[in-house]
């Protein structure tokens, strides 16, 4: 059963759909055993849990989650279990906000917590919500610490800004630029760092010391979010960021968008003039495969060379078909 109340509660904190929840084997733990303790566990590790009662994911959402649980409970018994009740109740009278939480549990413990909004094109931007290849790339970071290890990172649309926070936490760089195009996407990026204990700054982060002790804390990474339009930004601009690593996730989604990454990745490599090259990583959901090749078409355009990038092993996050992932390395 702990098998099953993690998978449970992994889903739940990001709120992934209902039908990728594991009922069936639920349901078969439910008939072997004629006590309720399960679903309670569940409820604590769900519902109930600290993350999730600090930051609420969508009430629609936990109010399908509830409703499912009493129907797998009376399936096979036949005491109602009042907790459950009980917390629909509650939910039934919560209001329906147009922000919701999702808390995306790391290795270590900590969890990165993400305000979004609960419709998928908000404002007229995609940016507002995760998709499943920033989960990718951030599972490839923690599997590959030592690339960003002291080192300033550059990530170009960063969207709610799971990736950066989640290599923030783990991977313990020296500075973090989070960049994206829409203010709304700005805003909301600055609130999530805000929510994760980490502050943006202009400058550099002097060394946090503990109180009444000689060793310096971790240092947290110098937080940057700025504002990038791939079309209008000069090589001046992106030199001042100074990256040692530049990273992308899910931004290839038309050929417009392409065209204008390519542009930004050329006057990267640009400011390289005299210094080793550097290292660029995106990771894309293969929707279509054409949009993959018309990338790698005109990157071979402009000179600049790429690999792909094995799959990796970590499977931290739960999302919908990791094998439709992909991941390339360029060399600006």
């Amino acid at each position: 059963a702990p098998a099953c109340c993690r998978s449970f509660k992994r889903r739940f904190l990001v709120a992934r759909a209902l039908r990728s929840f594991p009922w069936q084997s639920l349901e078969e733990k439910l008939r072997d055993s004629s006590d309720s303790q399960l679903l309670l566990d569940i409820l604590q590790k769900t519902v109930k849990h600290p993350l999730c009662v600090k930051h609420p994911p969508s009430a629609k959402f936990v109010r399908y989650f509830l409703s499912e649980l009493i129907k797998k409970h009376e399936a096979v018994h036949s005491e109602p279990l009042d907790e459950l009740y009980e917390a629909l109740a509650e939910v039934l009278t919560a209001e329906e906000s147009t922000q919701c939480h999702r808390s995306y549990l790391l290795p270590s413990g900590d969890a990165v917590t993400l305000s979004e909004s609960t419709a998928i094109v908000s404002h007229g931007t995609t940016g507002l919500i995760t998709w499943d290849a920033a989960l990718y790339l951030a599972e490839w970071a923690m599997e590959n610490p030592a690339a960003f290890i002291d080192r300033t990172v550059l990530e170009l649309g960063s969207g709610a800004g799971l990736t950066g926070l989640a290599i923030c936490k783990t991977c313990r760089p020296k500075g973090y630029v989070f960049s994206d195009y829409h203010g709304r996407v700005l805003e909301q990026l600055r609130e999530n760092i805000f929510l994760n204990g980490l502050s943006v700054e202009p400058g550099v982060t002097p060394l946090l010391q503990h109180p009444g002790c000689g060793i310096p804390d971790l240092e947290k990474p110098a937080v940057t979010v700025a504002h990038l339009d791939w079309d209008l930004v000069t090589v001046p601009q992106l030199s001042a960021f100074q990256p040692d690593i530049v990273i992308a996730a899910d931004v290839l989604y038309c050929p417009q968008t392409i065209l204008s990454l390519v542009r930004v990745l050329q006057m990267l490599s640009a400011c390289r003039k005299d210094r080793p090259a550097l290292d660029a990583y995106v990771a894309f959901t293969i929707r279509n495969p054409e949009t993959c090749r018309l990338f790698t078409a005109e990157l071979g355009q402009v000179g600049i060379r790429w690999e792909a990038v094995p799959h990796h092993n970590q499977k931290l996050f739960p999302y919908e078909k990791p094998s439709e992932m992909g991941m390339l390395k360029l060399m600006l």
